[in-house]
């Protein structure tokens, strides 16, 4: 029997991972722009990867979308780090485009748009899934959608609070639907799951003992 999610209980669950670890400071990027490269290239590796990848492209002076355009044959060369790099190149260079013919390369002017017309655009590029596209709307773009990824439905169905493989926007309504809307709170909660998820609630061998999940919460 999956159990009825409360606000209250989200919000508590909120709480009691940030005062177990605190801060995550979440997601790494000195732009918007820097940030979209880093949730394209995340996929299926890990962020150290990635943030190899990220150092080459600054290094070569191409942390711009239409410089980095204009040089799309060193792509792959730059983003090797990240795995998968010519797949991943050829989705780069579909994001850049989008980018660059639609809002000239500037978030401030993909702002300007209303939040499912800029997901259902971003949907529509080769290579972006729901998790991509939302981790660029709630990291680069600042906007109140909730990112969920293995670690949401590893950690919340294992807890029994909706199944693992509930479809995407089902899970997301409901942190959407009992949170308040707001930027910091989605950064923050998604960050802190990540570490749980990391550190405790693990695939294989999950440390139950001593993980900081609020269980007896969801007992009362």
């Amino acid at each position: 029997m999956v159990l009825s999610l409360k606000s209250k209980y989200l919000l508590k669950i909120y709480e009691v991972l940030y005062k177990s670890f605190g801060p995550q400071h979440w997601w790494p990027g000195d732009t918007p722009f820097e940030i979209m490269i880093g949730a394209i290239l995340t996929q299926n590796t890990n962020w150290q990867n990635v943030s190899k990848a990220i150092d080459n492209v600054k290094k070569a002076g191409l942390l711009d979308p239409k410089k980095l355009l204009k040089h799309q044959r060193m792509i792959p060369k730059l983003i090797r780090p990240s795995g998968f790099y010519k797949l991943k190149s050829r989705r780069l260079i579909a994001f850049l485009k989008y980018f660059i013919d639609n809002y000239n390369g500037e978030a401030s002017r993909m702002n300007k748009k209303r939040v499912t017309v800029m997901r259902n655009e971003l949907l529509s590029l080769p290579g972006i899934g729901y998790e991509t596209a939302d981790s660029i709307l709630l990291y680069a773009n600042l906007r109140p959608v909730f990112v969920i990824d293995a670690y949401t439905r590893r950690i919340f169905s294992r807890h029994r609070m909706f199944e693992y493989n509930q479809p995407y926007d089902e899970i997301r309504h409901i942190f959407e639907s009992n949170l308040p809307r707001s930027v910091k709170l989605y950064n923050e909660y998604h960050a802190l799951i990540v570490k749980l998820g990391k550190e405790y609630c693990k695939k294989n061998e999950p440390l139950c003992n001593t993980c900081p999940f609020p269980t007896i919460l969801l007992k009362s």
